[in-house]
């Protein structure tokens, strides 16, 4: 796969000279027209061997072209903040929004292949590393995103020779580290690793182009002309619709689901309600101030009908925390930031760090409920959005988060009772909305979603909690309850 790049590729002055200027004035005309547009972000990667120009690369990029709508990430060791998260949550903080450039110093393969090169992690388990990131990857294009992988490379001979040569000038002398001499000693294995994780990683929807490093001028001007040829190529023919790709979903057809086999009809008497409820919110403090808690984090997700009692069923379980260690994240239509990223970035950027619970009241299950329902996004984007959900929630149930997954559940006579109270109640008006009552209409639509939802994201590792919730106080208890017993459970795992 490097052959082609160690062919000694060079570009003479004088050429190198006539091109530049006209390849800039395209360049920024194209990055004009990106900005303009704002229909898709782009995302350059840029990786290789040590001293192979990474870094002037991105560095002659950003002179090039406009720094106004380009970012460039430095993506050194995680910080302290960082390894309290999923591996990916530095990067999915970074990404652009629609029409603008970002620039990845080091990315998400950096880890993983240094990793494996250093006997730190198996072969299995650079797979699976290489498998999320071709899904991440996939994820991000059918969003839209436009993926450049740049891999910078040397020959060991040349790479030899050009640590010498920057060690030798003392202009570029501290760019050469003893960890870079100390990897050099292990290039076979570098590059084999290396090879290995592009050629599973080079997709049609992001390929990755192995750049020769040896000739500043040819390096420059191979990646200016692909970023400009590939940008220019998605401006003027607009990335078409992909057909919709998952198994396909299957209604039983006896009509019977998951909320038939509720028992509706369950309730706690008030006296019982209210020593339930101490217990238990007992238990969660004690828990979340249990030394072991500084290890993990808790992520509690609430979906429901609508009146079935979400934001009651929060507050108590936020009376048992330390305010300052949880966050209630309401999830609302989402704003004009929030639609330049992926439709999962505004989820990711609430993970809690270690000893620290956030509860979502709504969250990233709105892609397989109100957007499927109301098409607000089309069927290919919910559709493959059943396993997105299963990748991330993987990644942070890996991370040592407990994931813990209510939806709480009404009969459609007690929501009809609910509204109609909401409506008398002054202080329970602002509860209720027109949308409220349009949604009610759809009430099979919504529960034909829920029910592919459960059958497609209750996994073993984060499986769904069904809350008969007609009656407060035995749905309250329900959630107190198996919250307390989800925690525990996580805790022993860790003894």
């Amino acid at each position: 796969m490097f052959e082609s790049a160690e062919l000694g590729h060079k570009i003479d002055k004088a050429t190198y000279d006539a091109e530049v200027p006209k390849l800039r004035v395209a360049l920024l005309d194209a990055q004009f027209d990106l900005a303009q547009k704002a229909s898709f972000p782009v995302i350059i990667l840029v990786g290789g061997v040590d001293g192979a120009g990474k870094g002037e690369t991105v560095n002659l990029l950003n002179e090039w072209m406009d720094p106004r709508f380009m970012q460039a990430h430095a993506m050194g060791s995680p910080s302290d903040e960082e390894l309290q998260r999923p591996q990916m949550w530095r990067f999915w903080r970074a990404l652009p929004p629609k029409g603008k450039i970002g620039m990845f110093f080091g990315s998400w393969y950096t880890a993983p292949i240094v990793q494996r090169v250093m006997g730190k992690t198996k072969a299995s388990q650079l797979a699976q590393s290489i498998d999320q990131i071709n899904r991440f990857e996939k994820m991000l294009t059918d969003e839209g995103a436009l993926i450049l992988k740049f891999w910078f490379h040397l020959s060991k001979d040349a790479q030899k020779k050009r640590l010498k040569s920057l060690e030798k000038d003392s202009k570029t002398r501290w760019r050469v580290t003893d960890t870079d001499w100390e990897r050099f000693k292990i290039y076979d294995k570098f590059r084999k690793v290396s090879e290995h994780a592009l050629r599973e990683t080079s997709t049609a929807e992001a390929p990755w182009m192995v750049v020769e490093g040896t000739d500043p001028r040819y390096r420059g001007l191979t990646v200016g002309k692909i970023l400009l040829e590939t940008l220019r190529k998605r401006l003027d023919h607009p990335a078409k619709t992909a057909a919709v790709k998952g198994a396909p979903l299957q209604a039983p057809i006896d009509k019977l689901d998951v909320f038939d086999k509720l028992d509706m009809a369950q309730k706690l008497a008030k006296k019982v309600f209210e020593s339930e409820l101490e217990k238990y919110q007992g238990k969660l403090n004690l828990l979340t101030r249990d030394p072991r808690f500084r290890k993990m984090s808790v992520i509690a997700v609430f979906e429901g009908s609508d009146a079935g009692g979400k934001g009651g069923a929060v507050r108590r379980i936020t009376a048992a925390l330390d305010a300052r260690h949880y966050r209630i994240i309401p999830i609302a239509a989402p704003t004009e930031e929030e639609r330049a990223q992926p439709y999962m970035w505004r989820f990711w950027r609430h993970i809690p760090r270690n000893g620290g619970v956030t509860i979502f009241d709504r969250s990233w299950y709105g892609r397989v409920l109100v957007e499927r329902v109301e098409k607000f996004c089309s069927e290919q984007d919910w559709m493959r959005a059943y396993s997105e959900i299963n990748d991330f929630e993987e990644q942070l149930v890996d991370n040592k988060t407990v994931l813990v997954k209510f939806w709480l559940a009404i009969s459609k006579d007690e929501q009809l009772r609910r509204f109609k109270e909401r409506e008398k109640i002054g202080f329970k008006r602002f509860k209720i909305t027109a949308e409220d009552w349009r949604n009610r209409e759809k009430w099979d639509d919504y529960e034909r979603a829920v029910c592919d939802m459960i059958d497609r994201t209750s996994t073993e590792i984060a499986p769904w909690t069904l809350v008969e919730a007609n009656d407060k106080n035995f749905a309250r208890i329900k959630i107190l309850k198996t919250l307390c017993q989800q925690i525990e459970a996580a805790m022993k795992r860790k003894k």
